[in-house]
């Protein structure tokens, strides 16, 4: 009795097959990659909106922007307010209004004009606290990282040294000029710090947030349209993780650094392995997200005219945006 045979496919027919589905895949995954760069791309301009937010109820609220401290060695404490006499930079200062009171009041220790044990503990503690608005996930996750080596004699002087640190990737329009930032411009205790004459001369910042800054919004002369805010800072990415970038070698919560604020001297960049840098910049492919004072937020292209860049920098300095050299 003679076996029906039974259809199948031949070897050739298979390879077919595996070759459509193989072409199929190779189109899907940049559709797939393109819609999920989207996504984080819009939680990032999300997390800019949000500080934005946090940035113009402060203001509304203490009747100025966020001040961004004293400097590197210091963080923030809640005892001290917001004005010049806090140590915390802009990270620490808005706290309260991206509803994080609780990590804002951590170091509190019941006496503002002494640094005790308890308070470093707590000061340590929130050190270690990421914040996930504070991240871009295009970037890194919102992770405690790794703390640097102490170095050569660094310490904080208010807080224990952490484990790890939470980071931002955002920074603070500090203006047009170099300026500048970091301990050789800021006392070494609360007692030095009241007669302290070292601080960074005003002239030196003409953006929205620096040390001991107490910029109003009746001080953006130029309009709040046409100034930078809060925006995504450049990071070279072989050092996303280690902490041994020097723009992200602190935490979220310290006083002015170039961690935490950018000039607009320097063009925006996107990131690029093996090369540093202290302006605006991305991970993003197309641009970087900026929050402009009047609480919008917009992407910027890297090819930005130089002079339109420093131009939004400054508050005041009366010049015209061309809209389309940005």
């Amino acid at each position: 009795m003679r076996r029906k045979s039974r259809p199948g496919f031949t070897l050739v027919e298979l390879l077919v097959v595996i070759t459509i589905i193989g072409i199929l895949i190779s189109l899907l995954l940049p559709a797939v990659q393109a819609a999920r760069e989207a996504a984080r791309r819009a939680q990032c301009q999300n997390n800019l909106k949000q500080i934005g937010l946090a940035f113009l109820n402060h203001e509304q609220t203490h009747r100025h922007f966020p001040s961004d401290g004293w400097g590197p060695k210091w963080v923030g404490d809640p005892e001290r307010g917001p004005g010049p006499k806090q140590p915390g930079g802009w990270g620490y200062n808005v706290l309260p209004f991206l509803e994080q009171e609780a990590l804002y009041l951590l170091p509190t220790d019941g006496d503002p004009n002494t640094i005790t044990t308890t308070q470093k503990a707590k000061a340590k503690e929130m050190f270690e606290t990421p914040l996930a608005i504070m991240n871009c996930p295009t970037r890194r996750r919102p992770m405690a990282y790794a703390s640097p080596s102490r170095g050569s004699g660094w310490l904080y002087i208010n807080s224990d040294w952490p484990d790890v640190c939470g980071r931002t990737d955002y920074a603070a329009n500090a203006g047009s000029s170099s300026g500048g930032a970091g301990s050789a411009h800021a006392p070494s205790s609360l007692e030095e710090a009241d007669t302290f004459t070292g601080w960074m001369q005003a002239d030196w910042n003409n953006g929205i947030c620096y040390q001991r800054s107490q910029v109003t919004m009746g001080e953006i002369r130029d309009g709040s349209s046409n100034t930078y805010m809060v925006g995504e800072k450049y990071l070279n990415p072989d050092r996303y993780y280690d902490g041994r970038d020097g723009r992200d070698n602190e935490g979220i919560y310290i006083g002015s650094d170039q961690d935490n604020v950018s000039t607009t001297n320097i063009l925006p960049y996107q990131d690029r392995p093996g090369i540093g840098g202290n302006g605006f910049g991305s991970a993003h492919a197309g641009g970087w997200n900026v929050a402009l004072c009047d609480g919008s937020v917009r992407v910027m292209s890297y090819s930005i005219d130089a002079t339109t860049h420093r131009y939004l920098g400054d508050r005041k300095d009366a010049q015209p945006i061309d809209a389309s050299k940005l």
